[in-house]
């Protein structure tokens, strides 16, 4: 699978670095946070990330005083296994290099995503990158066998316990968490805990 860099033209579609942050600080308190032995974890929001100076900077500027959360998603990854969205931009950074599978979503047809539209994105270790509303994402991959740590930017509550709600739509069948619409691949763990499955095709991974 080629992989581009979020500094070719090809991420345009899919979103943006943003320069101007100094990510020096919260890089050392996610390497503070050991990794799992296997698989990833995710936290939507850590209190050593979040007394990092640029918590304020981030909530203030990319997201203009909106209240945000910091947390991390760490690990072992190389798979795409799901793909999901929300109902604004996030924010990622890692302490190395990583890989992000992205789609967009105007390519789910009748509740369906074909992973072969699916590309791969090398960003560069401290770049603070967004992805778009619009852009599906999942976990990152690991460009090497020590794993990746990736901070993870989004609207306060996003990604924990999500409304009781009766499907009154397509749309609704695919909410996993509060703020949080998921497409599974039939082969992952997601799936066989009840998540939506509409990822057809090949279950990339990038190893």
């Amino acid at each position: 699978m080629k992989i581009y860099s979020v500094s070719d033209p090809e991420f345009a579609p899919y979103g943006k670095v943003l320069p101007g942050y100094d990510t020096a600080e919260l890089l050392a308190a996610m390497e503070a946070i050991p990794l799992p032995e296997a698989g990833t974890a995710y936290e939507p929001g850590i209190a050593s990330l979040e007394a990092c100076r640029i918590f304020s900077c981030l909530q203030d500027r990319a997201y203009g005083g909106m209240p945000v959360q910091l947390g991390m998603c760490w690990g072992h990854n190389t798979k795409l296994n799901c793909l999901e969205y929300h109902r604004d931009s996030e924010l990622n950074i890692g302490t190395g290099d990583f890989v992000l599978l992205l789609a967009k979503a105007e390519d789910i047809i009748d509740g369906e995503l074909d992973t072969a539209k699916v590309k791969a994105f090398r960003v560069p270790a401290g770049v603070v990158v967004e992805v778009y509303e619009t852009s599906l994402h999942y976990a990152p991959c690991q460009v090497d066998d020590s794993g990746f740590r990736v901070a993870v930017v989004l609207p306060r509550g996003t990604n924990t316990d999500k409304p009781e709600i009766t499907p009154q739509n397509e749309e609704d069948k695919w909410l996993w968490a509060r703020n949080k619409w998921l497409l599974a691949h039939p082969d992952s763990s997601e799936a066989a805990d009840g998540a939506y499955v509409g990822l057809m095709g090949e279950n990339i991974d990038i190893a």
